[in-house]
C-alpha cells in the first residue's frame, strides 16, 4: 500500500486490517485525534448513513470529503454533513485559507460563532464551502 511504503502508520477497524495487515487496530481515541504526524485512522463505512453517522460523532467540523460517482449520495453528504468545507472528489489538501484565495492563514476555527468583541454583521457570517473536483490533488 503506498501510504505504508511512504512512511505513513495506518491505523483502523476490523475491515482495514484485513485489507492490509500492516494496519494497527484503531482505539475510539484514534477516532476523535487530528495526528500532527504521518499517521492515519481509517474505518469502512456501510454506506452514506453509516458514514454521516461516523461524522457526526468524530469529527472537528473543519473539512470532510467524499469520494462518488453517485450524485445522490454527494447530494446527502453535502446536505447533512454540518462542517465548513465539504469536498467530493479532491483532496482535504484544498482546505486551505490560501486555496480560498484568503492568503496565508492566520489561524483556523471549528466552531461557527467564534467572534469576541465587537460584532457587526460580518461577524455573524459562518460559511460552508462545497467543492467538486473529479480527482485533483494539490501539487507537493
Amino acid at each position: 500500500m503506498a501510504l505504508s511504503e511512504a512512511g505513513c502508520e495506518i491505523r483502523g477497524d476490523t475491515d482495514i486490517y484485513n485489507l492490509h495487515d500492516a494496519a494497527k487496530t484503531a482505539t475510539q481515541e484514534d477516532w476523535a485525534t487530528e495526528y500532527l504526524d504521518a499517521i492515519i485512522a481509517a474505518r469502512m463505512v456501510d454506506g452514506i448513513d453509516d458514514a454521516v453517522a461516523h461524522i457526526d460523532q468524530w469529527s472537528s467540523h473543519h473539512t470532510e470529503a467524499v469520494l462518488a460517482e453517485d450524485e445522490a449520495v454527494v447530494a446527502k453528504f453535502f446536505n447533512e454533513i454540518d462542517s465548513a468545507i465539504l469536498l467530493h472528489n479532491a483532496s482535504t489538501q484544498f482546505a486551505d485559507g490560501g486555496e480560498f484565495g484568503m492568503g496565508a492563514e492566520i489561524g483556523i476555527a471549528t466552531g461557527k460563532m467564534h467572534a469576541r468583541g465587537p460584532v457587526g454583521v460580518e461577524q455573524l457570517t459562518s460559511f460552508k464551502y462545497r467543492v467538486r473536483g473529479t480527482g485533483q490533488t494539490r501539487p507537493a
